[in-house]
């Protein structure tokens, strides 16, 4: 496996940072990588699952949001229809320098984000969730006690995973206005749902509703005693090597 440091810019046109990974055979497919809530590119578990997908002939894409990682922009002023647009714009940018991805996976809010963005991006021939909440508003029970203070304030400073972040009103504005089920049930991709039954961050319902909102063909896999970020490797290599031989079918021609 090789990696290449890339560059695009998003719709603000702030620069961000992303890594492809190549399979060290023939590349069967390009797949787009988004990761969780304030994480990076670089998170143990989207590098394990990458490495699988490299495994079985399948090049990634995985870069950071805005303001996130090594890309431009302040967080602050990003929201979720701007992670949206960001994998909008990364798909654009495989589409125009390599080739157009046919795989989006997406890490818990952003697998609610590559939802939106598959519609956006015809080349998308399957779709992947991996412990993504069933309504994007969900993250706001990461700092439901400073509501009052952002809509008050018009934002607030919060602990998010050990680091601080500035939540603006319009972060939850925007967030609120976004609905899954109908998203879902306007698109005719195929969909992976994954889930673990013991998530605490995420609860395992989400997944259902998912998968009940979401048209056939649909399929389901637990990853069974992993945790939210899939910290055990042997769970983030699993959910990689599943995602592969499911994403295969949809690539034959």
């Amino acid at each position: 496996m090789k990696s290449e440091t890339v560059k695009f810019t998003n719709e603000s046109n702030h620069e961000l940072v992303a890594k492809i990974d190549f399979p060290d055979t023939e590349i069967k497919a390009f797949a787009l990588f988004a990761h969780c809530f304030t994480c990076n590119k670089n998170l143990t578990a989207v590098r394990n699952i990458s490495r699988a997908l490299n495994a079985n002939g399948i090049a990634v894409l995985r870069f950071d949001f805005t303001g996130l990682g090594e890309s431009e922009g302040e967080f602050e002023d990003t929201n979720f229809s701007s992670n949206v647009s960001d994998i909008v714009m990364a798909a654009n940018f495989l589409a125009k320098n390599y080739e157009a991805p046919s795989i989006l996976i997406g890490h818990s809010l952003g697998g609610a984000a590559i939802v939106f963005a598959a519609k956006k991006i015809d080349s998308i021939k399957s779709m992947v969730t991996i412990g993504a909440p069933a309504n994007p508003k969900h993250v706001t029970h990461l700092f439901k006690s400073s509501i009052d203070e952002i809509k008050e304030k018009g934002k607030a400073l919060l602990n998010i995973g050990g680091r601080s972040f500035n939540i603006k009103k319009q972060f939850l504005d925007d967030i609120n206005e976004k609905n899954m089920k109908e998203t879902l049930s306007e698109t005719r991709i195929p969909i992976l749902v994954m889930h673990s039954p013991q998530d605490t961050t995420v609860g395992i319902e989400n997944a259902a509703m998912i998968y009940e909102y979401s048209w056939h063909p649909k399929s389901f896999v637990t990853l069974d005693n992993a945790d939210h970020l899939l910290s055990n490797k042997r769970d983030s290599l699993y959910a990689g090597s599943i995602i592969s031989v499911w994403t295969s079918r949809y690539l034959e021609d």
